[in-house]
């Protein structure tokens, strides 16, 4: 008979999985478009140009499932503010807390700075990836430990060989071609990542699913309407600026551009990244477990997105030491994944 412990040990790896069948095709579709390369497009689209669109489509795709799965019931529900005064009563709805308002933010970012990491020209998929899935996997021990919880000596020898990683990638001159758009983007993400990983932690890693069901969805009515509100106001307020007029390009000519179905289908690949990767990391278990879990399934499909573009499209090839950083990471992976299954059998023998 499966126990307990053993259907959820099934269900975060189910959701790694789902996490990779979509995150393979939404950074080689991503990529695709940003280069121009898709039937009937006249040129590429940058990365600022791309966003209107697919997150519009996010949040669609988020309401869309969070409707279908039933699960609006588990968001808290509070008064509308302001709602006495105009109205003379204070309906009750479905809205975020504090935390999960701020959490949601996180992951909006987090969304941004994904799919303008790989929209980015003269930078590859692996090598972003590389950078903000190691660095994630740094601050993964770094989070458990502000939080008080233990971190096992596995989790420390990950943290080295993510380093390594990183070291590895960087030592190619052609790897320090690093915009400043790219390095900041990466940056964003990170410190997103630290925030996001605290409130989770503090809030919802725990024995009660209903708490991480609430986390999630007060989590996820957040992120997609808060891109698309500061895209927006990018757009109108952001004047002459380069970054601002990409925007707006993004909101009005991307309709004509010959890749509308490409970003839409971005969009809904995003979101699906966003869900399935939103369950993995709040497992009730460690960062140190769940991170490397979720990192896996990104690192994975970037190297399949990699290749299939290679052998489709005729892009570049991954350069060695990128493969060699990837393959340092999933060992990693492999630590954490490995010596804790290790340890739990160890002490059931024991008994």
């Amino acid at each position: 008979m499966t126990s307990p412990a053993d259907r959820h040990d099934l269900g975060i790896w189910a959701y790694a999985l789902g996490y990779f069948l979509c995150y393979a095709p939404y950074s080689a579709l991503t990529k695709t478009i940003a280069e121009g390369r898709l039937p009937g497009m006249a040129g590429g689209i940058s990365g600022f140009a791309l966003l209107p669109v697919t997150t519009m489509t996010s949040m669609v795709g988020m309401f869309a499932f969070l409707t279908w799965m039933g699960w609006w019931k588990h968001a808290g529900r509070r008064p509308l503010p302001g709602a006495r005064l105009l109205l003379g009563a204070a309906p009750s709805l479905p809205l975020p807390g504090r935390w999960t308002f701020l959490s949601g933010l996180c992951s909006a970012a987090i969304i941004g700075t994904t799919t303008l990491s790989y929209a980015l020209s003269g930078v590859s998929i692996v090598f972003m990836m590389l950078l903000m899935r190691g660095g994630v996997l740094v601050i993964a021990p770094l989070v458990d430990a502000l939080g008080r919880r233990r971190v096992r000596w596995f989790s420390w020898l990950a943290l080295a060989m993510s380093l390594g990683a990183l070291l590895v990638t960087l030592s190619v001159r052609a790897s320090y071609a690093l915009t400043a758009v790219a390095a900041a983007d990466v940056l964003l993400y990170l410190a997103a990542y630290f925030v996001r990983l605290r409130f989770m932690s503090h809030i919802a890693k725990s024995d009660d699913p209903t708490a991480r069901l609430r986390y999630f969805v007060e989590e996820q009515m957040v992120a997609s309407p808060a891109i698309v509100l500061v895209l927006a106001a990018v757009a109108v307020l952001g004047g002459d600026g380069a970054i601002a007029g990409q925007v707006r390009s993004g909101f009005v000519g991307f309709w004509s551009s010959g890749a509308v179905l490409g970003g839409i289908a971005v969009g809904l690949l995003s979101q699906g990244t966003g869900i399935f990767g939103g369950l993995i990391l709040l497992d009730r278990r460690e960062n140190t477990f769940c991170v490397p879990v979720n990192r896996a399934s990104s690192v994975l499909a970037g190297i399949v997105a990699t290749y299939g573009l290679t052998l489709i499209l005729g892009s570049r090839s991954v350069p060695a030491p990128e493969l060699a950083g990837a393959g340092l990471i999933l060992g990693a992976i492999a630590v954490l994944a490995v010596a804790p299954a290790l340890k739990a059998r160890r002490a059931v023998e024991a008994r």
